[in-house]
């Protein structure tokens, strides 16, 4: 599997497909790359797509430090350059929203378009705090394992963790989750919690916005991403039914829709202009 030194971090990252565009796929905490495994498989055809894990999570390295979002950032904005991949189309879900506004808002460069899924321009709310925090430290001290009954109905949706048929795929992704090395994803656990919100901020991204949100969604409720949309100029906001958190595993087949029809009008504008 391919890996990257960037930023001070040695990154895993996976390419697929030879398109003329490329898009690059921002992970959520807790996962990796492979949350858009199925996306990916739609669009390779088309697209050059790119995923990578963040550091500390997935197959990355485990660093000391640099878990801050700005730091998170940093390293994406050095792969994208790494790979020539800029401008790219830059997906990123709950975690990697945090990466890619900040990345729209700084590095408009790099950005051809953004789509962010199930995330928020706020740092974390208050009530979360505490409790992420206990979470943390039995993950980190006891193991994921203990914690991951209490961890997956924060991840996902009611329809998907209720639905008989899925019962594989769920306990799939809960072994997933619990893979995570136990000092790495403390470390970025604590990332997100201490994160700064960029919202006074996120007017100024000019790259077109598509936001999508599950509508059971109880980590980033829909209202964050309403917040976003409301924020953004020419934003576009779709909203997911029966998807909690993780819309591109809970409900694969409309998110990769929505995106697609976003990425091939946003090629039509191009070829008009």
């Amino acid at each position: 599997m391919p890996h990257i030194h960037v930023n001070g971090a040695t990154i895993h990252y996976e390419e697929h497909g030879t398109g003329p565009e490329t898009i690059v796929f921002a992970h959520g905490l807790l996962w990796s790359g492979r949350m858009f495994d199925q996306q990916v498989d739609a669009l390779k055809d088309q697209y050059r797509c790119i995923t990578f894990d963040f550091r500390g999570q997935g197959q990355s390295e485990v660093t000391a430090s640099g878990y801050d979002m700005d730091t998170l950032s940093e390293d994406a904005a050095a792969l994208i350059e790494a790979l020539r991949a800029a401008p790219c189309h830059f997906v990123g879900l709950s975690m990697g929203g945090f990466v890619g506004m900040r990345l729209a808002i700084r590095r408009p460069e790099l950005i051809r378009s953004l789509i962010l899924l199930e995330t928020s321009a706020d740092p974390e709310p208050r009530e979360n705090v505490g409790r992420y925090r206990l979470l943390n430290f039995i993950a980190r001290w006891f193991g994921l394992r203990l914690v991951a009954d209490q961890v997956m109905p924060i991840m996902f949706g009611t329809t998907f963790l209720n639905d008989p048929n899925r019962a594989q795929e769920r306990a799939m992704w809960r072994e997933r989750m619990i893979a995570n090395h136990r000092v790495g994803i403390s470390r970025a656990v604590q990332g997100v919690i201490e994160r700064q919100g960029v919202y006074d901020q996120i007017d100024r991204i000019t790259a077109p916005t598509l936001i999508i949100v599950g509508d059971q969604d109880v980590a980033t409720p829909p209202d964050k991403s309403r917040r976003i949309f409301e924020r953004i100029p020419n934003a576009a906001l779709i909203v997911i039914p029966g998807a909690g958190h993780t819309s591109t595993v809970e409900a694969p087949e409309a998110v990769t829709m929505v995106m697609r029809r976003f990425l091939a009008a946003q090629a039509r504008r191009d070829a008009q202009s």
